[in-house]
């Protein structure tokens, strides 16, 4: 009964953001209990007692970047636009570019970028980012970046990740700037 119910879940997840869900079926033909627990990642993703929720799309979007050519990345956009973040912030993030940000999404990117890369500059970004939230924005941010990480890095292991696909923001392609190694 519970994988039927999964089974309708994951239909409805595919038809509201277009998006291809091979590898959760998949994961749920082949090993029920393993897709019960990959499922359990999404309320860390969530997790969300502090940060706004454009400060946390940032973060998620910085680690889904990191791991993914596209599908994963439109996903978030998608999901961000359904929460309500400007379409201007999530065009600044996909381009890189800080100086176009809002000044919550600009901090949540500083830290992200920093904690990803390991810049040198992750303790003046935490520290900008528990002025500005506390520290449970500190484990909110934490929490939506490497999250948002996992999807990508199950979906290529399981050999699902192959397919790259171009970004739109309300339906206006973005050419997605990827982080210089």
């Amino acid at each position: 009964m519970l994988k039927f119910l999964a089974s309708k879940m994951i239909s409805r997840f595919e038809r509201r953001y277009d998006y291809d869900v091979s590898y959760m079926r998949y994961l749920l033909d082949v090993s029920p209990a393993a897709f019960f627990r990959f499922n359990r990642v999404g309320a860390m993703a969530r997790q969300g007692e502090s940060a706004p929720a454009e400060a946390l799309f940032a973060a998620r979007l910085c680690g889904v970047l990191a791991e993914d050519c596209g599908p994963c990345v439109q996903l978030i956009v998608s999901m961000a636009q359904d929460a309500g973040v400007d379409a201007a912030d999530l065009s600044a993030i996909l381009q890189r570019d800080a100086d176009a940000m809002s000044p919550a999404v600009r901090i949540a990117f500083d830290f992200a970028d920093a904690v990803l890369w390991r810049n040198g500059g992750d303790d003046a970004a935490r520290e900008a980012a528990r002025r500005e939230w506390g520290d449970a924005g500190i484990v909110d941010l934490t929490f939506a970046l490497q999250a948002s990480r996992l999807y990508p890095m199950v979906k290529a292991g399981l050999g699902f990740g192959k397919t790259c696909r171009q970004v739109t923001v309300e339906g206006a392609p973005v050419e997605v700037v990827k982080h210089a190694a």
